[in-house]
């Protein structure tokens, strides 16, 4: 056990082996400097209920030379149990046994070395605390003598220990006795005690110990005083020569340090005579005397004195009193401050009041001398305290002066004491009040948990940014954007940018700075997608605020923005498809917006968007048609082939229109024909006395656009085609589900595409009535002339491209044809024969019309009957295929 090895008496030892008694104290080390200074022995301890110190006053009767004292001893137990008072050593616990006694009481230390200690400081400091310590000492004797009706017997330096607020407290009451006790000890045994004459007055000298029981109980304790007077503030002098025979009276060479104000006093307690003797009572009357003299005042006047008498009453001291304390306590001792005005001053905010912001900064500013491993128990434990306290100036001034604790406090402590009394704040009526509790969290965030933080302290956060006050408002978004970054994930995405574009609709003015300025220091907390989504979009509206203030601020936070976002941009890839994914036939133009160019005005950025619509647009189309048209016939070619020469416009002998030939070739180019994206438009018949000749061929990859016909239109009727052919039949063939071509015939169906002399399907080369003069006549191989059949306009329907068809790379980069009409001259045309005009009568002109504008069910009519005329029209082609082949043989 603890106790057995540092006890360091064999008595006590032998006592707990033999008795089982089981201490309330565990004893430390041995105080050796009280060592041989008195008939006990001084330990320091610790006491087993909460592990505080104690000291641990030991007596071993079973020492040499100590049984006959033993009854000292317990008078010493016997009085100090009775006598309670705030000067006397404060009596804790007893463990007595028939030959030893084992006094608990609280921590102290002697009061010789202490003594000893403050020699080396400055005299004034010396001289205030020695007073103070005196004062104390006559406080405790006044009590004794007159209240206890008793005289001690024992005043000196040993008799006196100070605690650990710096206090001293009277002890060694061995002797104390009064005349009325029939067993008092003072008057039989009092020259028992070690070095028992050198604190006796004159008449104990003259006739014993037995004398004082006639006498005023307080003489014998007044001439003790006067000499432990002398010893205190002349420890190295020997003791006043008065204390011998003949007792002559205190010369001033032999003041030494003993102040002028009290020297006085000090020559009367010396008296020999003890009836003209000063009493203590009379003497600390005359040292709190508000009249300063030569024998007065010296304790009225002692600033320790004053702050202890003070500290009571405190909350109702005027200002310049408290002004005092907090200028002076600076150079009060450090044990005084920590144990005996930093108590005091805590337990006068306790009541709350007015004084509440006067006394919490002394407490703070004395805490600075409180070391390090005493602040907690010194000061914490009573602030934390206060944070219950339903006074409203005791918590505004803890959470005004939080700054300067705020460091001490531990996370289990803000959790679990403050926080739950701190949250009332934020409701409360008083505004003054809910602007230091906002002000307050920045301090304390670090020591919240996630619970709290992420989400309790958010709700709250969120009220105050609608309160009525514009400067919490305004503290509030400050505070969202300090804890930004300590804030988890999820909730940084789901709460800043909401919470400072609600302050960016702030009508005070400094709000909205505070929000701009909140999602810059943020900007960190933010991915770059959200930069650009989220953070932007939601502040842009500040750069045209009404204030100059919140719009300078806002263009340097979209600077900042953009520079990240740039940073951003420059890392990613060019493009995110792939190669296979690109859009047959669909390559933007040079000056288009997505390509390198880049344009730097409005006028720029107009003309290049719509360059870009236009000529995707039309080359989309163009890849559709090189894949489906098929109203015409053209020489065959590979793929891989260049494509044809575009066609050159010439004069013709009265045709409107222009001769197009193949280049390299030798031979005239197949007129065009209808294209499978564009409707069927309605074309001008030729009428009396006019000749308008359209010769049409069929070639793959040729685009006639009417010149009636728009191109936004072309595209827009295509797109509605598209659509009503998706939601009418997105499963079966544009075309229809019988075969455009019969694949069992590839020689009638192709040979006239591929073997014949000149594209035989020439539509539209009839001439109508008379002729003007000068018209040309076309002719065919076998030069005859004859008039051209009634003009067909087969509209076809371009299907849209799948995957599984591939289009030339030729048709991604052909530009379409001309709009004008052509005609096609051969000098070896020839013109049908009589039987096959007879045979295959031109079909009429089919009038269509455009689905723009039509509703679902319309188009989807539309849609229909238009399928069945193109299967009508491909029989047709077919029927005169067949003629034409039966022609040549």
């Amino acid at each position: 056990m603890d106790y057995l090895r540092t006890l360091g008496s064999a008595a006590v030892s032998s006592l707990v082996q033999k008795s089982g008694l089981t201490l309330p104290f565990s004893t430390g080390t041995r105080v050796t400097a009280f060592d041989g200074r008195s008939i006990w022995t001084l330990y320091e301890g610790t006491k087993r209920d909460d592990g505080s110190p104690v000291s641990i006053f030991e007596f071993d009767a079973n020492q040499p030379g100590r049984r006959n004292v033993f009854p000292l001893a317990k008078n010493a137990l016997r009085k100090l149990r009775t006598i309670r008072h705030p000067d006397v050593l404060r009596f804790m616990d007893v463990v007595e046994t028939d030959s030893t006694i084992h006094i608990m009481t609280e921590r102290v230390r002697p009061l010789a070395p202490a003594v000893h200690e403050y020699s080396s400081k400055a005299a004034q400091e010396r001289e205030d605390w020695l007073l103070w310590g005196l004062h104390r000492v006559s406080v405790a004797l006044a009590f004794v003598n007159d209240s206890a009706a008793s005289t001690h017997g024992n005043i000196r330096v040993d008799s006196i220990f100070i605690s650990a607020s710096g206090e001293w407290k009277l002890g060694g009451f061995e002797l104390l006795s009064s005349p009325k006790d029939d067993a008092a000890v003072l008057y039989t045994m009092g020259g028992l005690l070690p070095d028992a004459n050198a604190c006796a007055p004159p008449e104990v000298k003259k006739g014993g110990w037995s004398t004082l029981k006639e006498q005023n109980p307080a003489v014998a304790d007044a001439y003790a005083l006067g000499l432990l007077i002398h010893s205190a503030f002349n420890p190295t002098q020997p003791p006043p020569a008065t204390a011998q025979p003949p007792h002559p009276p205190p010369t001033a060479a032999s003041r030494g340090a003993i102040p002028q104000s009290l020297f006085g006093s000090f020559k009367r307690l010396l008296n020999p005579n003890a009836k003209a003797r000063l009493t203590p009572k009379n003497f600390l009357e005359l040292g709190m005397a508000e009249v300063t003299g030569e024998s007065s005042g010296f304790f009225a006047n002692n600033r320790l004195v004053k702050v202890c008498a003070g500290l009571d009453n405190f909350s109702l001291g005027s200002e310049a009193e408290k002004a005092t304390l907090k200028e002076s306590s600076s150079s009060f001792p450090s044990e005084f401050v920590s144990f005996k005005v930093l108590p005091s001053l805590v337990s006068a905010l306790q009541f709350g009041g007015a004084s509440a912001p006067a006394i919490l900064p002394l407490v703070l500013q004395m805490g600075k001398v409180v070391p390090p491993q005493d602040y907690s128990s010194v000061i914490l434990t009573h602030l934390i305290k206060l944070f219950a306290s339903p006074d409203r100036g005791t918590r505004l001034a803890l959470l005004e002066h939080l700054p300067e604790y705020a460091d001490k406090l531990d996370k289990k402590t803000v959790v679990d004491k403050i926080w739950p009394h701190l949250q009332n704040g934020f409701s409360d009526t008083v505004a003054i009040i809910r602007e230091a509790t906002v002000k307050s969290i920045i301090l304390l965030s670090d020591n919240l948990n996630d619970r709290i933080l992420n989400n309790d302290l958010l709700r709250f956060l969120a009220k105050m940014q609608g309160d009525p006050e514009a400067s919490i408002r305004t503290n509030t978004c400050i505070l969202i954007g300090r804890l930004g970054p300590t804030l988890g994930y999820n909730t940084k995405r789901k709460v800043l940018v909401p919470a400072f574009t609600r302050a960016l609709k702030d009508p005070f003015v400094h709000c909205r700075v505070a929000g701009v300025m909140a999602l810059m220091a943020t900007a960190e907390c933010f991915e770059t997608e959200e930069l650009a989504t989220k953070v932007i979009p939601n502040m842009a509206f500040a750069m045209i605020d009404k204030e100059k203030l919140v719009r300078d601020q806002a263009f340097k936070a979209i600077e900042l923005f953009v520079k990240k976002l740039e940073e951003h941009a420059a890392a990613m890839p060019e493009t995110a498809i792939e190669e296979h994914e690109n859009m047959p036939g669909f390559n933007l133009p040079p000056t288009s917006p997505g390509s390198n160019g880049l344009v730097n005005s409005a006028a720029g950025a107009a003309g290049a968007l719509a360059g870009w619509a236009i000529s995707s647009l039309g080359k989309k189309l163009a890849a559709g048609e090189l894949s489906s048209v098929i109203d015409g016939a053209a020489p065959s070619r590979p793929t891989s082939a260049p494509p044809p020469a575009s066609l050159s416009s010439q004069p013709t002998n009265g045709l409107n229109g222009s001769v197009g030939t193949l280049g390299g070739l030798g031979r005239p180019k197949a007129p065009f024909g209808s294209t499978l994206s564009s409707p069927a438009v309605p074309r001008p018949t030729s009428v009396a006395g006019t000749s308008s000749t359209k010769s049409k061929g069929m070639q793959l990859g040729a685009n006639k656009v009417p010149t009636s016909t728009s191109l936004s239109d072309w595209a827009m009727e295509a797109a509605a085609e598209a659509e009503s052919e998706d939601t009418t039949q997105s499963s079966s063939n544009p075309w229809g589900n019988d075969d455009l071509i019969d694949v069992n015939a590839d020689q009638d169906d192709w040979s006239a595409f591929e073997s014949a002399p000149v594209p035989a399907a020439v539509v539209d080369l009839s001439f109508d009535g008379d002729a003007p003069p000068g018209a040309f006549s076309p002719s065919d191989d076998w030069g005859f002339s004859s008039p051209a059949p009634t003009q067909l306009t087969i509209p076809i329907h371009q299907p849209k491209p799948t995957s599984a068809v591939k289009v030339p790379a030729a048709a991604s980069t052909r530009s379409p044809p001309p709009t004008s009409r052509i005609s096609t001259f051969s000098p070896n045309a020839r013109s049908p024969t009589p039987s096959e005009r007879t045979a295959s009568p031109a079909p009429e002109k089919v009038q269509t019309q455009s689905t723009a504008g039509m509703t679902k069910e319309e188009k989807t009519a539309e849609m229909a009957r238009r399928k069945e005329e193109r299967k009508q029209r491909i029989a047709a082609l077919k029927q005169q295929k067949k003629h034409t082949g039966a022609a040549k043989t």
